[in-house]
């Protein structure tokens, strides 16, 4: 089952919410400020949005990169699944169809398999209508995000508490 945590907060670290995460920090202005959730039968995360022009590639529709960062997300939620961070290692996109910008999508990762600290996660991003746009796999590796980021997440409290 899920945890019952903030969808842009990792469970595992207390303290750890990404709030200036480009691709799900409510913080960040120039981001996606993508909203996942678990899906209703617990077996993945889910995130329902649109994409504005800001995220333009091709005309009218989203820049590759955009895309490959929408499911590294979808990806990298999942696996709160098993209660864990985890730092993408690897990750392949196979675009299928144009990603339209201002129109409905979805996207949805979940855990395929999970070796010691690697994870193998894949993610799937479709349209209103259900078709299937582009899709990914890639491995996670687990991480102690405390113990990893110290330095960082030190220097942020003080700013934050100064």
């Amino acid at each position: 089952m899920p945890p019952n945590d903030s969808a842009n907060s990792a469970p595992s670290s207390p303290g750890w919410q990404r709030r200036a995460c480009f691709g799900c920090g409510a913080e960040n202005p120039s981001g996606l400020q993508l909203q996942f959730a678990p899906s209703p039968e617990g077996r993945s995360y889910i995130c329902h949005f649109q994409l504005g022009p800001a995220f333009g590639g091709p005309p009218g529709h989203a820049h590759g990169g955009i895309i490959a960062t929408i499911l590294d997300e979808a990806m990298s939620k999942a696996n709160r699944l098993r209660n864990t961070v985890a730092v993408t290692r690897r990750i392949e996109v196979e675009y299928l169809r144009p990603v339209p910008l201002g129109q409905p999508l979805v996207v949805e990762g979940r855990i395929v398999r999970v070796r010691g600290r690697s994870h193998y996660n894949r993610a799937e991003l479709r349209n209103a209508e259900g078709s299937l746009l582009a899709r990914s796999r890639g491995t996670f590796v687990a991480i102690d995000a405390e113990k990893l980021f110290a330095r960082e997440l030190a220097k942020e409290r003080e700013t934050a508490g100064g």
